[in-house]
Formats: C-alpha cells, structure tokens, sequence
C-alpha cells in the first residue's frame, strides 16, 4: 500500500507551465489538459466580472 501513496505523492496536482511532459501518459496529458481548460474558463469569468463592474462604474460617472 505504500508504494501506491509514494507514487501519488511525486505526482504534482497541479500544471506548471513548462514542466517536464516527457514521462506522463496520454490520460495524465488529458487531465493537465482539462485542467488547464477550467483554469482558463475560471480567469475568462474574472475578467468578465471585472469588465462589467468597469462598464458599471464608467457609466455611473459620465456626466
């Protein structure tokens, strides 16, 4: 049973740009790659948030 838990422990949970691909399988390349699209889609909808409290504040003082 350890073995299994020293294996999860070398595995990062996170992407880092620019880490080391070479040794991970297509399946570990999919998840990095899932994850990657929900980090993406998470910054998509803070910068929308932020643009419209922009566009809010903008048109609140516009005289």
């Amino acid at each position: 049973m350890a073995m299994f838990d020293d294996d999860q422990a070398k595995r990062p949970k996170a992407h880092e740009v620019g880490m080391p691909i070479d040794t991970m399988s297509v399946e570990e390349l999919n998840e990095r790659i899932a994850l990657l699209r929900s980090e993406i889609a998470r910054l998509e909808q803070a910068i929308g948030a932020r643009q419209k409290t922009r566009s809010e504040a903008d048109s609140l003082f516009k005289f």
